[in-house]
């Protein structure tokens, strides 16, 4: 997730053309200017803002508080002292969506990676994008996507993400070489405290695969929990519970800050896609049927919202609600639209996303050009959303 704090000032002709203004200031001003100039009243258009701001916010904010809780309690566990390699790179899926960032489960992880720092560069990548509770969660809550089945959208970013991994992997083989000649072999107590710090993710899944099976049972309380909202808050009470108790209400307080700042940002995006909608008709603008010219349109929308801001997280916030129109207007499948999305969101690891930075000063420290390591770490996120998006495309046609 790009932090502006984190990101070093790079050469900017192309923003010294453009004012230097937060994503959630131009969803803002877009908004606004649309309304206006397509001639809609001054108090039609705070009317239109004002449903669209608050149309999801509480959604998110149920999301969001206990998956970011989640995170700052598993950025605690020390992983890194006590796994070693080869563990590592195959953690770095689930960090990286665990940890509802790539940079956070990176910096915990790189440690411990030795010459599989790449590996677990691009598995981080990947978990984040593709893997719940992270990317999925998040897009499909901005899409309005409520008739989604948790376990099934677990399983399609599960079985989604190892190619996608494994093209990452695949591309850094090729394009580095290993910086690090010597990794210890796992061991049993490696494998066991990786086992204890990924449980709450394993009672997440356990619950969200029981709700999927056992379905409504009438207890409100009990149905709450094998709900996604409900699986995360436990997950995230457990993992408090793995935490120093003096470490807990820091984890609390990183989650009201993160989930904050987002849902400002989802906000004024949601208001954004609800003047557009007032303004256009959108089933006329986007093909009907099986949806695969949607899912493309999808996936190119959401190239150009992370070129444009660099981070992520705030990409997932802004597309979403913008893309929901679209979406409820094409008749595409809600799922495969989900990951459309999640998967334009690869490209591409560039200067103005943190991620880059984090990566190209420590698994790229020995490349001297910054050319050839914006082509590493970019060609690499391409691949990987370019492979994801062939496999995505490939079982819309097999099972649309």
């Amino acid at each position: 997730m790009a932090d502006a704090s984190l990101t070093p000032q790079t050469s900017s002709g192309l923003k010294s053309h453009v004012p230097d203004l937060p994503l959630v200031i131009w969803m803002v001003l877009l908004t606004l200017s649309l309304g206006l100039s397509a001639g809609m009243g001054a108090n039609e258009v705070v009317t239109a803002f004002n449903i669209g701001f608050g149309r999801a916010l509480g959604e998110f904010a149920l999301i969001l508080l206990p998956s970011f809780t989640l995170a700052a309690a598993l950025s605690r566990q020390n992983i890194a002292s006590k796994a070693a390699g080869r563990t590592v790179a195959l953690a770095s899926p689930v960090a990286g969506a665990g940890m509802i960032c790539p940079d956070t489960a990176y910096a915990a992880l790189s440690p411990a990676a030795g010459r599989y720092k790449m590996d677990t560069a691009f598995g981080a990548y990947a978990g984040f994008k593709l893997l719940y509770p992270a990317g999925p969660l998040i897009v499909a809550a901005g899409l309005g996507a409520t008739g989604i089945e948790p376990a099934i959208l677990l399983l399609c970013g599960a079985l989604l993400a190892l190619p996608v991994w494994a093209a990452g992997v695949i591309w850094a083989r090729f394009a580095t070489k290993s910086n690090a000649a010597h990794t210890e072999a796992d061991s049993a107590a490696d494998n066991r405290h990786l086992l204890r710090a990924f449980t709450p993710f394993l009672v997440m899944a356990g619950l969200l695969v029981l709700g999927g099976v056992v379905g409504k049972t009438g207890v409100g309380a009990f149905d709450f929990l094998l709900l996604p909202k409900g699986a995360l808050i436990t997950a995230a009470i457990l993992a408090l519970l793995q935490t120093s108790s003096h470490e807990r209400r820091a984890c609390l307080d990183s989650a009201v800050r993160r989930t904050g700042s987002l849902v400002l940002v989802i906000g004024a995006a949601s208001a954004f896609g609800a003047v557009l909608t007032g303004l256009l008709s959108l089933d006329r603008l986007v093909p009907q049927g099986d949806g695969v010219l949607t899912l493309i349109a999808l996936f190119a929308l959401t190239v150009l919202f992370k070129l444009a801001q660099g981070s992520s997280m705030a990409t997932f916030a802004a597309i979403a609600p913008v893309a929901a129109p679209i979406v409820l207007a094409s008749g595409v499948n809600e799922i495969a639209a989900v990951f459309a999305i999640c998967l334009g969101s690869f490209i591409a690891i560039l200067p103005n996303d943190s991620y880059y930075w984090l990566v190209r000063r420590d698994a790229l420290a020995d490349e001297k050009s910054e050319g050839r390591a914006i082509g590493i770490l970019t060609g690499g996120a391409v691949v990987q959303a370019l492979v994801g998006m062939a496999v995505l495309l490939a079982a819309v046609a097999l099972w649309p």
